[in-house]
């Protein structure tokens, strides 16, 4: 095998960063940092700060830790400018992560217990968001893991506001392969990925690894769409990439084939719930989407899927057996992501009592998402749901495909 200096794997990639419209700053240190901060939050929200405003945009982002952070991230600021008005501050664009600013920058020196450099930071809107460790060819990809580790030991939260904090994916590459995983320190090696293409083919060298990954759209979108901030264990989870082609393809058919059905086979074990938290989640924000459903057995509403929902997004799940509760979810329009089960579903469009709430529902644009749908589809529950629901989609989850060989009755539909 050819062998490779750091060196030279920082500064092809960068040349290649560059080509791809990224813009090559030059940062050695927090000072410089937090300048360039300033100025392309500036430029991204189109306002000039007077100092004592950026000085307390910079108290604002100097708070918690990761976990906190990726919150802050995601907010706006409200900030109380010097001459008595006010404005609302951005620190990255979700709903059109392309429209943010994009830098890249290299051996930037940062102090904590021990004064480090870092290889390649990339930069939206100023902040450091991705953070990538090389070593030569033919060393193990584990020592830039195990390096990114004494880094978190050492240097992320160091300097006067702890910036590196911010860092919502790590990419680690020989050159040869390259892996990416969220900001979780707690995690060990076997949870890095490989990115792939959309037919699972392994994407390692670190060059076409770049051309598909650290796209500035792409890569927007993985930290703004693809991250979870989980709220049970107040850590950071990013997609693989079967479950991110998953997702994708269900939007992808709501927003272009809006009566067409499917199905999503993942093995168990291979985060069925993530996958479809992420595209419940995703989907209550197209306008054309009037309520998610994501529908279980009772029997499968046991306790780790109310964590793990209600980890996901903090009380999402109505474990009661109350079809009450699910008429006021249904009537309430800020209600727009439901977890329910089949048979209280049943309840709601089958009782007498509930059918003037449930008429208005008729025509509204309705996804509903079944878990372990090989079980659930069948049969004249089914049969009900879907002749009631005038605009519905319909999308399901399972371990267990069901193919024309073993189909035994009505599925989910084409």
């Amino acid at each position: 095998m050819t062998t490779q200096s750091e060196s030279v794997l920082e500064q092809n990639l960068i040349k290649q960063l560059q080509g791809m419209e990224y813009e090559h700053v030059q940062i050695p240190d927090e000072t410089a940092l937090i300048v360039n901060l300033k100025s392309q939050l500036e430029k991204h929200n189109k306002i000039n700060f007077t100092e004592k405003e950026f000085s307390r945009i910079l108290n604002h982002l100097n708070k918690g830790g990761v976990f906190d952070r990726a919150k802050i991230l995601r907010e706006k600021m409200h900030l109380q400018r010097d001459d008595g008005t006010s404005a609302y501050i951005e620190f990255i664009n979700s709903h059109e992560w392309c429209q943010n600013q994009f830098q890249v920058a290299n051996q930037i020196t940062n102090e904590g217990t021990y004064k480090n450099r870092y290889d390649v930071t990339i930069l939206i809107n100023g902040l450091p968001l991705v953070q990538i460790e090389l070593k030569r060819r033919g060393l193990e990809m584990k020592e830039a893991f195990n390096q990114v580790q004494r880094y978190h030991k050492h240097s992320y939260g160091g300097g006067q506001y702890g910036l590196f904090q911010y860092i919502q994916i790590f990419i680690i590459s020989n050159g040869v392969n390259t892996k990416y995983y969220a900001n979780n320190r707690r995690q060990s090696f076997k949870f890095t990925y490989y990115w792939t293409d959309v037919d699972n083919n392994h994407i390692r060298k670190l060059q076409d690894f770049t051309n598909d990954f650290l796209e500035k759209c792409h890569v927007a979108k993985m930290i703004t769409k693809y991250i979870v901030v989980n709220e049970g264990d107040n850590l950071l989870m990013v997609l693989r990439p079967y479950q991110y082609y998953a997702v994708e393809a269900i939007i992808e058919r709501v927003i272009n084939n809006g009566k067409k059905n499917g199905y999503i086979w993942h093995t168990t074990g291979s985060g069925k719930t993530l996958t479809s938290f992420k595209a419940s989640q995703l989907l209550v924000d197209l306008p054309e989407v009037h309520k998610v459903v994501f529908v279980v057995d009772r029997n499968d509403l046991d306790y780790k899927t109310i964590r793990d929902f209600n980890d996901y997004k903090d009380g999402s799940v109505d474990a009661s057996d109350n079809t009450q509760n699910l008429i006021k979810q249904f009537k309430d329009d800020n209600t727009k992501l439901i977890v329910t089960t089949i048979q209280k579903l049943n309840n709601a469009i089958t009782r007498k009592r509930h059918e003037k709430d449930m008429a208005k529902l008729k025509d509204k644009k309705i996804i509903f998402i079944f878990d372990e749908c090989h079980r659930s589809q069948f049969g004249e529950t089914h049969k009900r749901i879907t002749e009631f629901f005038n605009n519905k989609q319909m999308f399901g989850f399972t371990g267990t495909p069901i193919f024309k060989d073993n189909v035994v009755g009505n599925v989910l539909g084409k």
